[in-house]
């Protein structure tokens, strides 16, 4: 069985959010904690999410995704931006806690001039003020195309910031498959390179999900631009070579192409006809 899901919006409710990811074919889901542009968030509405607690168990959904804002930096040369990314990372991560088996996927931000080092540095002290033994909600760092100052364009960068964080144990990867393309990583003609090397770089073991698009740009452009699955230059069998592959296919996997629900419920039957149980 493949777990598979799109994004939704968090302002219809969480159970509302449940049931249109059953309605479009969907067993898993993405959404954004708070408005991605901001960093304000509506009240915590505790009801809500228990009734999507009930909902996620009955109809043997795999784990949720939330998605940390855009608005956050983890490394930014301002410490004001830096301290409501903490603020706002703990805030989400305290109300994930009601939800068996969620994960919480963040980008690791840009070190804006300030040098990678000088970003790895600051994104391992926040993860460290965030991370504990005893909380159940994994957090994921994203992959990333590499754009300008852009951290996590690399599985280097992000085993750096791995190795620096105390509590590993809480700590995953989101592989982006748009991103890691257009930052370099062949997956469409080296898919089992790429995840050697993944598995030399950082560990398998750390590889939590998967955002499933296509790319706008061909391999290396560092742009950043999803398509819709087999409209790119990463093309359909490429993806569901992927997604089939002994290593990845037990992961969860979230489309954040350019579609609206209809689009999203094509996508979702596509790649379970494609899907080799």
């Amino acid at each position: 069985m493949i777990y598979i899901g799109s994004h939704l919006s968090v302002s219809d409710g969480y159970l509302a959010m449940g049931k249109t990811a059953l309605e479009i074919g969907g067993n898993t889901f993405q959404f954004f904690t708070r408005n991605p542009r901001g960093s304000v968030s509506k009240p915590f509405n505790k009801e809500d999410a228990l009734a999507l607690v009930g909902f996620l168990e009955e109809h043997g959904f795999g784990p949720i995704l939330a998605h940390a804002p855009y608005t956050i930096n983890p490394c930014a040369a301002d410490e004001s931006i830096r301290k409501m990314t903490l603020r706002v990372m703990k805030e989400d991560l305290d109300r994930m806690e009601i939800f068996p088996n969620a994960m919480y996927n963040f980008h690791p931000g840009s070190h804006v001039k300030q040098g990678v080092e000088v970003g790895i540095k600051y994104i391992v002290e926040l993860l460290n003020q965030l991370l504990t033994e005893g909380q159940k909600t994994y957090v994921l760092l994203e992959t990333m195309a590499g754009k300008g100052t852009e951290m996590g364009r690399s599985f280097e960068e992000l085993n750096a910031i791995i190795q620096g964080v105390s509590v590993k144990g809480k700590l995953g990867i989101c592989m982006d498959t748009c991103h890691i393309f257009d930052g370099g990583y062949d997956i469409k003609d080296n898919l089992e390179n790429v995840l050697e090397n993944f598995d030399k770089v950082i560990g398998l073991g750390f590889l939590k999900a998967i955002h499933l698009n296509d790319s706008k740009n061909p391999l290396g452009s560092k742009k950043d631009r999803h398509e819709k699955l087999g409209d790119g230059y990463i093309g359909l069998d490429s993806l569901m070579e992927l997604v089939n592959h002994k290593a990845i296919r037990n992961l969860p996997f979230y489309l954040e192409t350019p579609n609206d629900l209809a689009g999203y419920k094509k996508e979702i039957e596509l790649v379970k006809s494609r899907f080799q149980e």
